[in-house]
């Protein structure tokens, strides 16, 4: 009988194991799967900081031209020519 009990719980202990390994391939799948979504992620807010870094190159180039014709204007009405 206690033989049977010993060979119970290595069934017992060998189903947990493989319940175990089941969960570790499980999670592993898992973060694979959360690495390339942040990879992913991290690509796209590069790509919007470049994006947002040109825009206000952009804005500071178009108002730097607005500056420029307003001193031109300013200088027409002070001194018409």
């Amino acid at each position: 009988m206690e033989e049977q009990t010993i060979l119970d719980q290595f069934d017992t202990i060998e189903e947990r194991v493989g319940q175990l390994l089941e969960i570790c391939r499980s999670l592993q799948a898992d973060n694979a799967a959360l690495k390339n979504k942040v990879e992913s992620l991290e690509k796209e807010l590069e790509a919007k900081v470049e994006a947002e870094q040109r825009y206000h190159a952009e804005r500071e180039r178009v108002r730097s031209k607005i500056d420029g014709l307003l001193v031109k204007l300013e200088d027409l009405v002070v001194n018409p020519r």
